[in-house]
């Protein structure tokens, strides 16, 4: 009897800790290895990233010369730094590449990154989203192996997957090996949404996938190995160090934001669906503290919600600057587990001048112009999500090959 009173005791903490966790979770991130629940309610070992799984790269790496893609999302679980661990290790770090919002993550979405040197080691910074988005050849001279360290949230507008494109198409022609330290995708359990249609390949998605792919980045790069994705047809020849004692059906929250405008769990859960939203008429909270956790603009109905955007960090000039707008405030729903397009038809439908509702970014975005006349044409959401089932179960099928976790 006394074992069953503890198993019940020890079950019944453990429930606690993971409500009172995913409460927590839902505004900030957690600052340590993190643990979970297994079926009995108890602690399982904690989820390393593949920056922790060191004794797997670091002998690819021994005296050789090492570039490096990565941003302020490249730490260990102490929160070290990827590169400055490297460098603790005598690899020998030749140049840091950085990805949209540059090396610290603090520029703007879509501003322009210069090159530059990391005030801290010393290094030369490369930026790969100002002239170039792709690696030149000279600017590769010399490094005899790459390393790719960057937190992808699993929608494929996000450029950091455009980046790793590129990353790859380069380091193929340049006969250059690749590592990808992989990471946990926090939505690594939705696969939804319309498969981008090859005419409209852009920066914000630039293979036919699903809008939410639901894998980690590693994956996706043997997705892109795999299917000849790159110039020509060419492979890169790359290595993923895995994450360890993860699978994708785990919550997992980020030690730090992965872009400016992803403040928190809610932020980047809801991130996809709302995203839908830039190309459009209508502010997804830039400018404020709830970024990508409210909607709203001058055109939509009074309500009881309202909010002005001002420019503030990672908006410098944000959409609706200092204009009163009103919209719904969604910091405290539920977890989404698909794209939801419910909010987007209410504001088309609500909006006072809908012909300039949507603009041109919209079809980017959404990867085909079907989706955007499905609204105008008032198909409701039931029938929208029941046109996308072909190309996404094709996708689905496509996926499972290059499936780690």
């Amino acid at each position: 009897m006394k074992y069953f009173i503890s198993f019940c005791l020890i079950v019944c903490f453990g429930l606690f800790v993971s409500t009172s966790c995913g409460s927590m979770n839902r505004h900030y991130y957690n600052s340590k290895p993190q643990n979970t629940l297994n079926n009995a309610g108890t602690l399982t070992k904690s989820i390393a990233t593949g920056a922790d799984n060191y004794a797997e790269y670091l002998p690819l790496l021994k005296g050789k010369k090492v570039g490096i893609v990565t941003n302020q999302t490249g730490i260990l679980s102490d929160k070290t730094h990827v590169v400055d661990f490297l460098l603790e290790k005598k690899v020998a770090i030749e140049k840091i590449f950085a990805p949209e919002h540059g090396f610290r993550g603090t520029a703007d979405a879509g501003e322009h990154v210069v090159d530059g040197k990391d005030s801290k080691t010393g290094l030369p910074i490369l930026s790969l989203y100002g002239s170039n988005k792709k690696p030149k050849a000279d600017q590769l001279a010399g490094i005899d192996v790459m390393v790719f360290d960057l937190q992808d949230v699993g929608a494929r507008f996000y450029t950091y997957i455009s980046t790793l494109h590129y990353i790859m198409e380069a380091c193929a022609e340049q006969k250059i090996p690749l590592v990808v330290l992989d990471r946990p995708n926090p939505n690594g359990s939705i696969v939804d949404g319309p498969v981008l249609e090859k005419e409209y390949t852009s920066f914000v998605g630039m293979h036919p996938i699903a809008m939410l792919h639901g894998m980690t980045i590693g994956e996706y790069a043997k997705m892109i190995n795999g299917e000849k994705w790159l110039k020509d047809g060419v492979q890169c020849n790359l290595t993923v160090i895995r994450c360890l004692n993860y699978n994708r059906n785990m919550p997992y929250s980020l030690l730090v934001k992965p872009s400016p405008n992803l403040p928190n769990d809610q932020a980047i859960n809801l991130y996809a669906s709302l995203c839908l939203f830039e190309g459009t008429n209508v502010s997804v909270g830039r400018g404020t503290e709830m970024q990508f956790q409210i909607y709203g603009s001058p055109f939509l109905p009074k309500s009881e919600f309202s909010f002005t955007p001002a420019p503030n960090f990672g908006a410098k000039d944000p959409l609706y600057k200092n204009q009163l707008c009103y919209g719904e405030n969604l910091t405290a729903i539920p977890k989404v587990k698909q794209l939801e397009l419910k909010w987007l038809i209410t504001a088309y439908n609500s909006t006072a001048n809908q012909s300039k509702f949507f603009n041109d970014f919209f079809t980017k975005l959404a990867g085909t112009k079907k989706l955007q006349q499905q609204i105008i044409d008032g198909v409701s959401e039931k029938e929208i999500r029941k046109s996308w089932d072909k190309d996404l179960n094709d996708f689905k099928e496509m996926r499972k090959k290059y499936l780690l976790y």
